[in-house]
């Protein structure tokens, strides 16, 4: 009788076990999604508004493109909130049990992505700075829907806004580049231990045979 309860209580533990660690796969896995849903949209922000930089104003898709622009930059905003909440879901189960070791690395990297989620903030609003400047309102694409303002109307500070949101977006694409490098790194090294580790498995594998 006690091996059989033993082997209950066993199970049901491993399949609690299973289960919080289904979740915390699950909120990783809804993280990196969210990581390269935002980067995808990133990408189509950046090409348009460096399109619309030299845009004529005689085109006749201006407009469309410019509330296309804007209404990506709400999207982005929306699309980081939910990264945020997804975010500190997964920090708070992977320290739940222990406090993260904070070596100069660590620092680094929490320091450099606490920059990155900045950027991901204030470039989209440094956007819909510009447009409330100017007297435009943001309007989402294909509806005819004005957003609220967020900012008055001020003339004086127009030009400010132009150039805020200008410097921002440039410098964040400057940001991203050399997060992009080390990551690039990071899985250039990963690799080579991936294959080391094959390679050496393949080795024990032939000599056992042999044996």
């Amino acid at each position: 009788m006690r091996s059989s309860r033993y082997s209950a209580s066993s199970g049901g533990r491993e399949r609690h076990v299973r289960t919080k660690k289904g979740k915390k796969k699950t909120d990783a896995q809804n993280l990196w999604f969210l990581h390269w849903l935002m980067a995808a949209c990133f990408l189509v922000l950046f090409a348009t508004g460096a399109y619309m930089t030299d845009l004529p104003e005689e085109v006749t898709y201006g407009e469309s493109l410019y509330g296309f622009h804007k209404t990506l930059g709400v999207v982005v905003m929306s699309i980081l909130l939910a990264r945020i909440f997804v975010l500190l879901r997964v920090i708070q189960h992977k320290y739940r049990r222990r406090q993260p070791n904070l070596t100069g690395e660590w620092l680094k990297t929490f320091a450099f992505h606490t920059v990155l989620y900045i950027f991901m903030l204030f470039v989209p609003l440094s956007g819909y700075f510009c447009s409330n400047s100017h007297g435009y309102d943001v309007v989402i694409f294909g509806t005819g829907i004005a957003l609220p303002d967020l900012f008055p109307e001020n003339k004086a500070l127009a030009d400010f806004s132009t150039s805020l949101h200008f410097w921002l977006s440039y410098t964040f694409l400057a940001t991203i580049a050399v997060h992009a490098i080390d990551q690039w790194k990071y899985l250039r090294a990963q690799t080579r231990r991936l294959y080391k580790a094959l390679i050496s498995q393949k080795s024990k594998k032939g000599l056992g045979r042999r044996d």
